[in-house]
């Protein structure tokens, strides 16, 4: 169940209601007039299903409705209510499988701009996931997959690309660029100096590493595991179940391929450099192309599920 809450001016406020005749998706709305002062106007409190979510939001925009006023849309976690329970069996598919655009877009949006905690968690994340190859650790290893923050520009370049979001894809590249890139300078700075406190040493990075060889050994496992990993990023994100993301974060070993490469240049241990930098770009190639293809099926699918849907109800 989802909580769409409108303020509009109040010559709006009746195109708003007639966008919500007739849908039995929505199990409730209330109007309280002249509640709003800036601008002057009304708030309309809709209750609609989650899986009926996204089409009202689309008539309301298509209504220019967000250009005059405000749309805040809130997911309800708790709820008692027969009319929402009849609203939910009516409204099509099941709200597990929506997609609702609006929050999807917003929030990798938000994960894909290159801000100082997104540079400061991926540098920090690279420089442990360095130290785990130091060390031949493959908890540290998982412990830098953990806290990367990659995979939300990953997922903003997917939904960039499905939705025709140019500047959103511009944003996304750029941010994994400009990220990788200084997490990169930042880890190759450390191996210099933890180089000359003798700290590490050419051996540590050269060396047979049982647990943790997979990072510059890229093979068909790889895009395997990519595109697996990412689907299921991509459904964690878009069902608003975000719980599952850290699965998708454990899987791929972008950050500790990008620390191998650094320090890879630092020791001049350039098979190192080449294979994990080849890790780096099938990971990297095989979660975007994944993500994509997980929308492009979801959106094709939930639009078949409501075209049924509507044809059913049609006398």
């Amino acid at each position: 169940m989802l909580t769409v809450t409108v303020k509009v001016p109040s010559d709006l406020t009746e195109v708003v209601l007639g966008l919500c005749e007739g849908d039995v998706a929505i199990s409730s709305v209330a109007v309280a007039r002249g509640q709003t002062v800036m601008p002057p106007g009304d708030v309309i409190t809709i209750d609609i299903a989650r899986e009926a979510g996204d089409g009202l939001l689309q008539r309301l925009r298509e209504a220019q409705v967000p250009q005059h006023g405000t749309v805040l849309v809130q997911p309800v976690a708790t709820w008692l209510s027969s009319r929402g329970l009849r609203s939910e069996r009516a409204a099509p598919g099941d709200g597990t499988d929506a997609v609702l655009w609006a929050e999807v877009v917003q929030g990798l949006r938000a994960d894909s701009q290159f801000t100082w905690v997104f540079a400061t968690t991926i540098c920090m994340a690279t420089l442990l996931a360095a130290v785990a190859i130091v060390l031949d650790s493959p908890i540290l290893v998982v412990g830098a997959m953990i806290l990367g923050p990659e995979f939300g520009a990953i997922a903003g370049t997917a939904v960039g690309l499905l939705r025709g979001r140019r500047g959103m894809v511009g944003r996304a590249v750029a941010t994994l660029l400009g990220g990788f890139g200084l997490a990169m300078a930042v880890t190759a700075l450390f191996g210099v100096i933890c180089r000359g406190l003798g700290w590490i040493t050419s051996d540590q990075v050269t060396g047979a590493r049982p647990a943790t060889a997979f990072i510059y050994s890229p093979d068909k496992w790889s895009i395997i595991v990519g595109l697996i990993a990412a689907s299921a990023g991509v459904l964690a994100i878009t069902s608003g179940k975000r719980d599952g993301l850290s699965g998708a974060f454990v899987s791929v070993t972008t950050i500790p391929a990008a620390a191998n490469v650094a320090l890879g240049l630092v020791f001049g241990a350039w098979p190192e450099v080449i294979g994990s930098g080849l890790q780096l770009a099938i990971n990297l190639t095989a979660m975007t192309v994944a993500g994509w293809l997980t929308l492009v099926v979801q959106q094709r699918l939930w639009a078949r599920v409501r075209a049924t849907w509507h044809a059913r109800r049609r006398p």
